[in-house]
C-alpha cells in the first residue's frame, strides 16, 4: 500500500532531527510500555476486596491473552511481514525482532485499554491515549508501519468484544440461576 509507506516515511522522517526528539520517541516507544503495565497492576489493586481484584485481573488477562497471545500471534505466524527497517534498510531508533504485523505492543496495550475502559472510562481514556502514543512512537522509531498499529488496535478491539460478550453471557446465566434460587416458585408457600 503506497499510502502506508508514505505515511511511514512522513512519521519516521522526523527521527534523527535531534537527540531530544529521538530521546522522546525512544521513551514512548520502549519505556512507556513499562509504565502502562505498572498502571494496569495498580488499576487491579485499587479495587476493594479480593474478589473484585480477581474479577478485574481475569477480565484484563483474558483480553490480553486473546489479543496478543492468540490472535496477533496467529496472524504474525501466517503473515510474516518484515519490519520497516528490514525492508527499507536503515537503523531504527530501537531494536526489535520478529515480524511487524500486527503490532504486538498495539494488540497488548490497546486490549488493556479497551478492557479498562469498559470498567472505568476515565482510566480507559488515559490508557488508550497512552497506547496510541506508544504506537505512534514505534512508527517514528522505524519498527512499525501505520497499518501494523491499526492491525494491533483492531485485534485488541475484537478480543475485547469477544471477552466482553463471553463474560456477559456467563453473567446472564449466573444471574438467572441466582434469581431462580432466590425467588420461590409460583404457587409455593413461604
Amino acid at each position: 500500500m503506497v499510502w502506508d509507506f508514505s505515511l511511514f516515511n512522513w512519521f519516521h522522517g522526523i527521527s534523527g532531527w535531534s537527540v531530544f526528539t529521538d530521546g522522546i520517541v525512544i521513551f514512548f516507544a520502549r519505556h512507556l510500555a513499562y509504565i502502562l503495565a505498572g498502571a494496569a497492576v495498580f488499576f487491579i489493586f485499587k479495587e476493594k476486596g479480593l474478589k473484585a481484584k480477581l474479577v478485574v485481573f481475569f477480565r484484563l488477562a483474558l483480553t490480553v491473552l486473546l489479543s496478543r497471545g492468540i490472535i496477533a500471534g496467529t496472524i504474525a505466524y501466517f503473515y510474516a511481514r518484515p519490519r520497516p527497517f528490514v525492508t527499507l534498510g536503515f537503523k531504527p531508533l530501537i531494536n526489535e525482532t520478529n515480524t511487524s504485523f500486527p503490532s504486538g505492543h498495539g494488540a497488548f496495550f490497546f486490549a488493556l485499554g479497551f478492557a479498562i475502559f469498559s470498567l472505568n472510562r476515565r482510566w480507559g481514556y488515559w490508557f488508550l491515549s497512552l497506547a496510541f502514543l506508544n504506537g505512534l512512537a514505534r512508527i517514528f522509531a522505524g519498527v512499525h508501519y501505520p497499518t501494523d498499529i491499526v492491525g494491533g488496535i483492531l485485534v485488541a478491539l475484537a478480543s475485547w468484544a469477544i471477552v466482553r460478550t463471553f463474560l456477559h453471557k456467563n453473567n446472564e446465566k449466573t444471574d438467572s440461576q441466582e434469581l431462580r434460587e432466590v425467588q420461590p416458585e409460583a404457587g409455593s408457600q413461604n
